[in-house]
């Protein structure tokens, strides 16, 4: 028995893809694990493993490395917040001495308030206080470029675009070396939300071509930030900045290479990642899902194990004293 079979309804109205039809929510919801992984033409991958974390860690130590042996320039776009990942990595540069002299990190996004002033750094759970404190600060000093090769949104460089193209001038032209990021609840990455008024296009070409900006965050990405630590990871919405910083789909489609994590689960084993995951994974590249443009160039996504599980509702086997 389907889940619509018995009782169908039309998805809220603000949930990317709302329009979709219910078989093909259904299509992407019942995909099995041994059926998850594939390359498609554009040589993106999904690789289910037990912790995506630790393959991040491993590619960005060894990417830095690279740099620091080749002495060639590395540039690269970094999620927030990755406290633990991005004080193993500076600890792992630490013991193997590991220059840092050629990377230019861009952290992609920063907090806003209703009138688009950015957070500033001094903001404890701002997103590049994070980056700047538990990655840049923890790298050795003698190992580390000066700050200003740690890259963060300012009131300075807010402007529509201007973030883009300090990423765009750091790596002659070409786009970043890689980007790290992951899907939120809504589909978004970094905070290029569905419907966001600030990323209105026509066609997904145009929407490819729009860069950083200040946006208004939608609803479920409220709520999905006010589950993490920096804001009580207690439900506490208002306690999440209504606006944000972010780079562009443009500097997601230029970078040269795309890795993405899968693997936001809570200590029960719920989460709200399983069926978004599968939705840009399998589901077509779109707007309405903006981290489905990654799938148009080179990248891995690792799933972790626990999000690859499979999941339904009550009409298959789950009876009332589960509930």
């Amino acid at each position: 028995m389907g889940l619509y079979d018995e009782f169908r309804f039309k998805p809220a109205s603000f949930l990317p893809h709302a329009n979709l039809p219910l078989e093909e929510l259904e299509r992407v919801r019942n995909i099995k694990r041994e059926d998850m992984e594939y390359t498609n033409e554009n040589g993106y991958s999904v690789r289910v493993v037990i912790d995506p974390t630790l393959c991040m860690v491993q590619d960005l130590f060894y990417r830095i490395l690279k740099s620091d042996l080749e002495d060639k320039h590395l540039t690269i776009i970094c999620p927030n917040q990755w406290p633990g990942a991005y004080s193993a990595v500076a600890e792992m540069l630490n013991k193997f001495n590991v220059s840092a002299r050629n990377v230019d990190a861009f952290a992609m996004d920063e907090w806003a308030d209703e009138d688009g002033n950015v957070a500033p750094l001094t903001y404890g759970a701002g997103l590049g206080y994070s980056f700047r404190n538990h990655f840049y600060g923890r790298i050795r000093e003698d190992l580390r470029p000066s700050e200003d090769h740690w890259h963060v949104f300012t009131n300075k460089n807010k402007a529509n675009d201007a973030y883009s193209n300090e990423i765009l001038e750091a790596s002659d032209g070409k786009g970043a070396d890689v980007i790290y990021t992951a899907t939120g609840w809504p589909g978004h990455t970094a905070f290029i939300d569905p419907g966001a008024p600030e990323f209105k296009a026509d066609t997904l070409e145009e929407f490819c071509k729009l860069g950083s900006r200040i946006v208004t965050e939608v609803p479920l990405t409220v709520c999905e930030n006010s589950l993490f630590s920096p804001m009580g990871a207690s439900g506490d919405v208002w306690a999440v900045p209504p606006k944000a910083a972010t780079i562009g789909p443009r500097d997601v489609v230029s970078a040269q290479e795309r890795v993405e994590l899968h693997n936001f689960v809570n200590p029960d084993g719920s989460s709200w990642q399983r069926m978004i995951s599968r939705l840009e994974l399998y589901g077509p590249i779109s707007m309405e899902c903006p981290a489905s443009i990654l799938r148009l160039g080179k990248g891995t996504c690792y799933v972790s194990e626990a999000i690859a599980k499979p999941f339904a509702s009550w009409h298959c086997g789950i009876e009332d004293r589960y509930i």
